[in-house]
């Protein structure tokens, strides 16, 4: 594997990166970095980790990196990989590997100073670039030839890599999102579609990691329709039959310049009320947090005829970020566009409001504490929103004098 173009990227020459990198030299490990870091560099894109190769064994790594004064974390210590921290900076090293045995979810690995073998087991030609720490170049599989064209082709036989971890079915649909140009490799294509009866074998932490990545692709549209004439989402999401609205979706978030949400982009996605998006979250195991995003999603509704009290009452009770978010996606669902962006206006323009009482003032007023402060609270704020927020503390201080009064009748 020669070294081609001398490249300088300035992440490469940051303190951090050259602190790691000189741990790992002074110790005798040969290193070149691969993946993400390398694959967005040539492409001139931002990324966020840096990967490192290392032909040295774990416990090797982590002493040369603890002698430097480096925090070590010994993330997947048995797949040889560790992760290095320096500064607020995050490094993961993993040993150069060649596959054991595989049976499509799990790999026995080897660890091996062969860095053809390394590279040979890897999935995708442009995740198999490498760059040393002088600059040059390593392409074994032309990988940098394809990301020039948009070309997202397996490393080796198609078939072959997919059977190994049937996750790379999945990354294959995600890389093509981010990196790909039509036409797709038709040899990739056909593995995909022969081996996605495999699917359900994955866990739903894999799955959902892959495809929230895919849906957090600028424009999807072009690999999820790859993946619903193959089909691909029969063996893992049947529920994903609403494609049309999550283009409809995605168009409108460029119209008006919305940040991209993988979670809305899944909700668009799906058809189905409440309890099929429940099903899906138990499947791809979402956290709480996204569970609730989903609830939220199918069990709130905005449109253009909702009056103005309506209107805020949602935005007051849901806050900007999911307002905003639920009128997106109630737009791409709906007929037609009229109406919808004085919805984002009115989310953009907000300022959150916040009720200037509390319990405390109501248990101030006598009344025990139990379901009935909360209760006078709760009809207190209706009548604050109802009169657009502008009633101050002693507004309604005054109006809770009323409501407790009314109370003890």
């Amino acid at each position: 594997m020669s070294g081609g173009e001398i490249i300088r990227a300035h992440w490469m020459d940051k303190p951090e990166t050259r602190a790691v990198t000189a741990a790992l030299g002074q110790a005798g490990c040969a290193l070149r970095f691969v993946g993400g870091c390398v694959r967005d560099t040539l492409l001139g894109r931002a990324f966020a980790d840096i990967d490192i190769a290392t032909d040295a064994a774990p416990n090797k790594v982590m002493d040369a990196l603890r002698t430097a004064g480096l925090k070590v974390i010994p993330t997947g210590v048995g797949h040889g990989t560790v992760t290095a921290v320096a500064g607020s900076k995050y490094f993961q090293i993993t040993t150069l590997r060649c596959d054991v045995e595989t049976d499509g979810r799990h790999a026995t690995v080897a660890f091996t100073d062969d860095w053809e073998k390394d590279a040979a087991r890897r999935d995708l030609t442009i995740n198999a670039i490498y760059l040393d720490t002088d600059g040059r170049v390593y392409d074994p599989y032309c990988g940098r030839a394809d990301l020039a064209v948009g070309r997202v082709r397996f490393v080796g036989t198609a078939h072959n890599r997919i059977v190994e971890d049937v996750l790379r079915l999945l990354r294959y649909f995600r890389f093509y999102a981010h990196y790909g140009s039509p036409p797709p490799d038709t040899e990739a294509l056909t593995a995909c579609e022969s081996l996605a009866p495999q699917l359900p074998s994955l866990s739903g932490e894999r799955v959902r990691a892959e495809l929230m990545k895919l849906l957090q692709a600028p424009d999807p549209r072009p690999s999820l329709r790859m993946m619903g004439e193959a089909g691909i989402f029969e063996h893992f999401l049947p529920e994903a039959t609403n494609l049309h609205v999550l283009e409809r979706l995605v168009e409108i978030e460029g119209q008006t310049g919305s940040d991209i949400d993988p979670i809305r982009r899944l909700t668009a996605l799906l058809a189905g009320g409440p309890i099929v998006l429940s099903h899906v979250a138990e499947r791809l195991r979402l956290s709480n947090a996204e569970r609730d995003y989903f609830a939220i999603f199918s069990a709130e509704s905005v449109s253009p005829e909702q009056d103005a009290l309506a209107r805020r009452h949602l935005l007051y009770r849901l806050g900007t970020t999911v307002y905003r978010g639920l009128v997106l996606l109630s737009w791409a669902r709906a007929d037609d566009d009229a109406g919808w962006r004085e919805l984002l206006d009115l989310a953009d323009s907000w300022s959150p409001k916040s009720l200037p009482l509390t319990g405390d003032d109501v248990l101030d007023r006598g009344i025990a504490s139990g379901p009935a402060v909360g209760a006078i609270l709760r009809s207190l704020e209706l009548w604050w929103i109802e009169g657009n927020f502008a009633a101050d503390r002693a507004e309604c201080l005054e109006r809770l004098s009323i409501e407790v009064t009314s109370d003890q009748a």
